[in-house]
Order: structure tokens, then sequence, then C-alpha cells
């Protein structure tokens, strides 16, 4: 149920339930092409807004499936790794954190123009609106506390015991994460913002400790998690693509990020009476993430500037996909707008020279 009071003016996207799909989206392949994967004749509709991984439902002799691929066209080294979030998906089936069940990978472009894999359709939906308007109060606290639990949860993974050993480097996360973004930013040709510029040279100089190695999720966010209610639960992590081994404090950090952007900027929480709305508040969600385990070193400006710093260069990324008619969602271009934001957000951020806990 939405408080329409507080939500009035807002625009929520839900990119789950079938009755908000975007009508005039076409494949851009043909779904007779899976048919001998699938064993029948299939029907497709687009799952919506999504900006990287085109994503589409597909029903067959009953069967309700979700199918992601790589986009058509260029794209930046190492971005859109199905392989890696179908990999992922394979391994964690055990580990107790909720998951669509993988059904199948395709790394042949022939069939339908790029690699794909197939996985089970969950209950429920996903809000690009972090503060949940379609619930109650109290299932919003609940959903924000449960993904602190999830993602703590995801952080203690064992990931020898579940074949993800090599998934990345057991060290040196964020040099190398520094040094990724910084080559991907000047990989862009149209760069204009000299902002960034500045922040890849600041970042480079001024690594922090790191935390002990863990599975990192690389996107974890409201947007990326389906919600069931009745009771509201959460019932699906996804968009693992940028999941490696890392430090734990980039998937805190970037959770975090969401409380600096506004509701027009990514369905943000700035500015919005937190309490009211029944959301707990970023320091809430520290509390509830460390007492389910989760890691406890604190949180620097480093880690929450790092977290938009990286998001400036996604969306000049996205806004390159729109000018050459790649993207994947009809407002990338009003997404990929938003890079100067967020590398203003970054330097607000690092402006701050004491520990951030929340």
């Amino acid at each position: 149920m939405s408080d329409n009071m507080t939500f009035k003016g807002r625009k929520w996207r839900n990119r789950m339930t079938p009755d908000k799909r975007p009508s005039q989206q076409r494949p851009d392949f043909d779904p007779a092409a899976l048919e001998p994967i699938l064993g029948g004749p299939v029907q497709i509709d687009p799952v919506g807004n999504g900006q990287s991984n085109p994503t589409w439902f597909v029903t067959t002799q009953g069967e309700r499936l979700v199918l992601r691929k790589k986009p058509r066209g260029a794209t930046l080294s190492s971005a859109h790794a199905i392989d890696r979030e179908y990999r992922v998906l394979v391994a964690l089936q055990d580990s107790g954190l909720p998951l669509p069940r993988p059904v199948h990978y395709e790394p042949d472009p022939s069939l339908i123009g790029t690699p794909f894999y197939l996985m089970e359709r969950l209950p429920g939906r996903v809000s690009d609106d972090t503060a949940l308007p379609h619930l109650l109060p109290d299932a919003r606290r609940d959903v924000h506390l449960q993904a602190a639990s999830v993602l703590a949860r995801l952080h203690r993974v064992d990931v020898t015991a579940v074949g993800l050993a090599d998934y990345g480097r057991n060290s040196g996360y964020y040099a190398r994460q520094v040094a990724r973004w910084r080559s991907q930013w000047q990989a862009l040709e149209h760069r204009t913002d000299a902002r960034i510029d500045t922040l890849a040279d600041w970042f480079a100089g001024n690594i922090p400790p790191e935390s002990p190695t863990t599975l990192v999720h690389g996107d974890y966010r409201i947007g990326n998690l389906i919600v069931a209610d009745d009771p509201a639960r959460i019932t699906g992590v996804l968009d693992w693509e940028l999941s490696t081994l890392g430090d734990p404090l980039a998937d805190l950090a970037h959770w975090g990020m969401f409380y600096d952007l506004r509701p027009n900027q990514m369905g943000g929480l700035a500015g919005l009476d937190l309490s009211r709305l029944g959301l707990p508040d970023n320091g809430a969600f520290l509390e509830t993430y460390r007492a389910a385990g989760g890691c406890d070193a604190p949180l620097r400006p480093f880690h929450r500037a790092f977290a938009l710093f990286r998001m400036a260069i996604i969306c000049e990324g996205i806004a390159a996909r729109a000018a050459t008619g790649q993207a994947t969602s009809a407002d990338a271009r009003a997404v990929g707008a938003l890079a100067p934001d967020f590398a203003r957000l970054a330097e607000a951020r690092l402006s701050t020279d004491t520990l951030n806990t929340a």
C-alpha cells in the first residue's frame, strides 16, 4: 500500500510486475531461436528499465523463466559479464541466500546474437525506488533490515567451499578497482567532466587499508532485490554482473550511496523523512549488518566517495551507449546525465576527514 501524501509526484518503476511492462519494447532477436533449448513455443516480454543487460520474461509450456543477455554492439571492457552472473548463481545455490535457480547458459552468440542465460522467475517485484512506496512503513523497515542481514550472509560465504576461490584476487581490491574504473573512464570517447579526472588521481594515491577478502556483489541495492509481500520479504538477489572477490566495505558503501541520492537520482532517500516512512537510517542498516556477522571495519570517506565516483563513470557509459542507440532502457539518457551529480557528491564525501560509520 502506498503512502500517497509522502510519495506524491515521485516516479516509481516496477521492473518485475507484468502490468508495468513497456509495451513498445521489442526484442533484438527471434524468440523462436529459443525453442530448441526450451522444447516448445516461447512467449517473451520485456522486464523493463535495467540499464545494463537486456532482460526478458520467458514463458514456455507453463514454465516461467527470465532471460538475460549481453547487449549488442561495442561495450566497455569486462562489462556485461553474464557468464560470471551465471557462474555465481550456480555456486551459491546451497548457500542459504535468496537466489533464482539457474537453468541454462548459452555462450554461443549465433543463437540470439549475444551470449545469454536463463533462470527461474521468482515471486515478487523489483522497485527502482529505495523507499519502497508500495509497502507499509513496518514492511519497508523489515525489507531494508533483511537486506542488511542478507548482505552479511553473502559476505560470510566460504568461497573455497562453493568453488569460487578463483573468482577474483585475494588482495589489492581497491587498487584494482581504481585502476579499472580509471581505465573505463579514459576509454570513453566523449568524456567531458574534469572533476572525474581529478577524483581518479586522488583515489589512486589514497588507497585505504584492506578488509578481509570476501565475495562482494558489486551492485547491492534495493533495485537488485526481488521483494514479495504478505509478508514482506526478499525472495531474490539479482544482477551479479559486477560480483567478484574483494572488500566487503564496497557493498556497504554502494548501499549507503542511496542515502546521499535524492528521489529523482536513481530513487534515492536524501531529503525524505525516513522515520515517518518506516525506513532505517544508514546507521541502523550498518548495525543490523554487523550484528548478523558482517564486516566490522569502519566505512571511511574514501569508500563512500569511491562508490559515487564509480557510479559517475557507469552513468557516462550509459550515456555513451544511449548516444549510439545501444542503451537498453528508454530513460538511459536521463540516467547518463546524472554523472556530474555523482562526481559532485563524491567530492563532498571526500571533504569529510573523519571516519564515517553512517
